[in-house]
């Protein structure tokens, strides 16, 4: 038997819980498929890996259980390019919701927001936070030029 990491995240597909982790994994740095255990028929059962050096453990195991929004994974982004480039590929046959949340096509509900939201939101005076708390309501994807300008008394 092998040894799982003390705690991890752990995802109930009804299938598909290999090609989520990856497809996950390629698009952030520092993760890696870790282990599969399959099945006797060769299709993945348990499939553990990392993104961003944090585990998480996928099952297949069936429609008794239900992915919801009440569990997501957060990525905190450098920059509008990267925001992009995530909200980009994890919109692909998914759902765009609000405040920078969005359900890929594996049902996975995920935040991503920009370094920049937090910073602007801690920096300013609490006009200038609610200006970017109302900007930020307003986004389905994040838009860091928007927020800035809320920041600055536009918008």
């Amino acid at each position: 038997m092998r040894d799982y990491p003390k705690t991890s995240s752990f995802l109930w597909f009804t299938q598909g819980a290999e090609e989520a982790a990856k497809f996950y994994i390629s698009l952030l740095p520092d993760s890696r498929i870790t282990d599969v255990e399959r099945r006797e028929d060769g299709e993945a059962f348990i499939v553990s890996f990392t993104l961003c050096g944090n585990d998480y453990t996928a099952m297949n195991g069936g429609p008794h259980q239900e992915l919801s929004a009440a569990f997501s994974i957060a990525v905190l982004c450098e920059d509008q390019a990267e925001v992009d480039r995530l909200w980009s590929a994890l919109l692909e046959d998914g759902r765009a919701m609000s405040c920078g949340w969005i359900e890929d096509r594996f049902g996975v509900t995920w935040q991503i927001v920009p370094r920049q939201f937090g910073e602007l939101m801690r920096s300013g005076t609490p006009e200038q936070s609610g200006r970017v708390r109302a900007a930020m309501m307003k986004m389905a994807k994040f838009d860091v030029p928007t927020l800035q300008a809320a920041f600055n008394g536009g918008v």
